[in-house]
């Protein structure tokens, strides 16, 4: 009886929709095992937390509803600063950041590669620059920036506001990461193509802006989207000058209540911006993936 059914299905499908129908049910039987197993782990997890002796203190403790919302809201009367409204900080310093972070990126970068004697001063600067701030910790260029810059009393760069030090001390150092990724990217483009460019009688700056540049930043895209993720995440040093941001409004909350529910908020608030940002970067490595398989 079986083998009459498998005849007529085999006759009823074309040869060539075998390997398709194939597929899918391994597929589908893919998402079945990986959906039941992401289940019972997620589920093991869980109730291994909520079993816990500890499990009913840590639950009140971090994630109490009444109070995560308190902290996300915040009490003015209360002198409780809003989670919410500190992430704003956080977003803002970010994006001012990254601007001036790719704008001195790609010119230190530019310097460290030029071949001219007249910038030899700079290449020197620009190589210095790089190791230092390489090599400092982004805490401590906070506290030197912040806490350094304002008593040299230097016109009105000792006089900005503690946010603007903030997008300083990023800027320093993550120019210094970013410049050797566009350095990077600028190395991988392939020599024959600076060839042909040099012989159909362009210029250097002609040839980098116009065939380097574009191949190598198709090339650095996916890093660069992953140091930004990094300075989403140490926008959150900002605490340490005095900056209300979300988590030194979460730190608030818990000194003055006794309950670090407000810094559990900032954190599914950093995770809400930089998973997407992670998920669109995967999402651009594979694709930058296939294009050179394909190529290949």
């Amino acid at each position: 009886m079986s083998n009459d059914t498998d005849e007529s299905l085999s006759e009823e499908t074309p040869s060539f929709l075998a390997p398709r129908r194939k597929q899918l049910l391994i597929g589908r039987r893919g998402v079945v095992v990986s959906t039941l197993s992401t289940v019972v782990i997620v589920g093991g997890l869980l109730t291994v937390f909520y079993l816990a002796r500890g499990g009913r203190e840590v639950r009140h403790f971090y994630f109490d509803p009444h109070d995560m919302w308190q902290a996300f809201v915040g009490d003015h009367d209360k002198g409780l600063s809003s989670v919410g409204r500190g992430l704003l900080t956080n977003i803002w310093v970010f994006l001012v950041s990254e601007v001036f972070i790719l704008i001195f990126g790609l010119t230190i970068a530019w310097t460290r590669m030029s071949r001219s004697p007249v910038l030899m001063p700079f290449r020197i600067l620009a190589t210095v620059y790089s190791d230092i701030f390489r090599g400092i910790p982004v805490l401590l260029v906070f506290l030197l920036v912040g806490y350094g810059l304002p008593p040299l009393q230097i016109g009105f760069i000792s006089n900005l506001s503690v946010a603007t030090y903030g997008c300083i001390a990023l800027t320093l150092t993550y120019s210094a990461y970013v410049a050797e990724v566009f350095r990077a990217g600028i190395y991988s483009v392939p020599h024959g193509q600076l060839l042909a460019a040099r012989s159909l009688g362009l210029t250097n700056a002609t040839t980098m802006r116009r065939v380097i540049l574009p191949q190598a930043v198709r090339t650095v895209i996916p890093p660069l989207l992953n140091d930004f993720i990094s300075l989403q995440k140490d926008t959150a040093l900002l605490s340490i000058l005095g900056v209300v941001e979300a988590v030194n409004a979460g730190t608030i909350y818990q000194d003055t209540q006794f309950n670090s529910s407000g810094l559990m908020v900032a954190s599914l608030l950093f995770l809400a911006m930089t998973i997407p940002l992670t998920r669109f970067t995967d999402g651009l490595i594979t694709r930058d993936r296939k294009r050179r398989l394909a190529s290949s």
